[in-house]
């Protein structure tokens, strides 16, 4: 052998494609379907473990607002999205008798922030995902039952699941408010909290004649909103005021409540909640997660609700974390040191979903109001309010970029 054979055989060597690093993503819902994409973008190996039989939500729509299409555009799938939405031409707050407090224009939206606000189904956004991944990744009737990490980095972290146990370099927590992954590896935080009102979703019937614009109309300790979906559809949305214990999921009875506190609320409410089918109705009770330490133990990083559960009243809820997926595969793609890349993805993320957070609760809070005289001060408020201070008041958070654009 020549004395080059050595020195060959070490650049042949040094030349050999690094091993394919692989994670395993607890939960199939859109921030867990998001990261699963953002990672196999950048090469990663994934699978997605979800509980439920099959990957797929039911009965609401959901709002994409510019922030989220940014995060949409990086995963290649923001063209895909839009074609299956709605773009909201124009929207509101009304007061109880329907006189408006204040207006918004999507045309000055797309004007300030470069994307206009779409909604659609969110089964649709969930299809999108789906579909953006391999089959053989997506293993739908795998309910965790543990984790363990060793922190150390001697070892990676294995998710133990109705399939059996799956070993990986990196595990992401997308499970939800009441998250397994959470529960194992951050069992002193707190849990969920209530916010002190209730929620109920539904989405009508192909309307004759649908609303020009969307709303949201403020009552006293309640709130009922609408925006168009595709096909002459209507998303509503209603909260009120309620002791916790009552959010059960989808029941005709919960029509029949709706009727009784909203039918006489002025026009279109009444007419959309006649074409809403009586048991297509969701009703949950509305929880937030107090703030954790962090996002991430050793390779395990939590995103979405799992990490940062928020009330719907910015319409940020999944925005946020499709930021987190982005972020999330932009800090591992920089470093090989998974551990270090966490503390990165933390960093950036917790500050920015905590002040979404404490935003979205006290607008919850201004929206419940429900004592006359603080009622009669919030609507003259928002009457007096300039349409231009609104936009300018949410840029802190409809401006997000994902991190390594070459446009920030």
């Amino acid at each position: 052998m020549s004395r080059a054979a050595p020195q060959e055989a070490l650049s042949k060597q040094s030349e050999a494609p690094m091993p394919q690093r692989a994670a395993t993503v607890v939960g199939g819902g859109i921030g867990g379907l998001a990261a699963a994409v953002a990672l196999r973008r950048r090469g990663w190996r994934v699978e997605v473990l979800e509980r439920a039989g099959r990957f797929t939500e039911i009965g609401a729509g959901i709002s994409l607002w510019p922030n989220a299409l940014r995060a949409l555009d990086a995963l290649g799938l923001a063209d895909a999205v839009r074609t299956l939405g709605a773009v909201e031409v124009a929207g509101g707050l009304r007061d109880r008798r329907g006189r408006w407090l204040s207006r918004t224009d999507n045309a000055e939206l797309v004007r300030r922030f470069g994307h206009p606000l779409v909604v659609l189904h969110r089964a649709e956004l969930l299809r999108v995902l789906a579909q953006a991944l391999p089959a053989d990744s997506l293993r739908p009737g795998s309910g965790v039952s543990a984790v363990r990490d060793a922190g150390d980095g001697s070892h990676g972290p294995v998710v133990e699941h109705a399939g059996g146990e799956s070993g990986a370099d990196l595990v992401v927590g997308a499970d939800g408010l009441r998250s397994t992954v959470r529960r194992a590896l951050w069992p002193d935080a707190a849990g969920p909290r209530y916010a002190g009102y209730t929620g109920w979703r539904m989405v009508t019937e192909p309307l004759a004649e649908p609303p020009a614009e969307g709303a949201a109309t403020w009552g006293r300790g309640a709130r009922f909103g609408y925006t168009a979906l595709p096909g002459g559809r209507m998303y509503c949305f209603a909260t009120a005021s309620l002791p916790a214990g009552g959010g059960t999921g989808a029941s005709a009875s919960e029509h029949a409540e709706l009727l009784r506190r909203f039918g006489s609320w002025p026009d279109p409410v009444p007419a959309l909640l006649a074409a809403v089918p009586a048991d297509a109705v969701l009703r949950h009770d509305l929880y937030e997660l107090p703030p954790l330490s962090s996002f991430v133990r050793g390779r395990v990083a939590l995103l979405g609700d799992a990490a940062h559960a928020m009330t719907p009243n910015l319409g940020q809820g999944a925005c946020q974390a499709l930021e987190d997926a982005v972020t999330l595969a932009h800090c591992l793609d920089r470093t090989p040191d998974v551990a270090a890349a966490l503390r990165s993805y933390d960093r950036l993320r917790r500050p920015r979903t905590r002040a979404v957070t404490r935003r979205s609760a006290r607008l919850g809070a201004i929206g419940q109001l429900a004592w006359p005289p603080a009622v009669l001060l919030r609507d003259a408020a928002a009457r007096l309010t300039p349409r231009r201070a609104t936009l300018r008041s949410m840029a802190s958070v409809l401006d997000w970029t994902p991190p390594g654009d070459p446009s920030r």
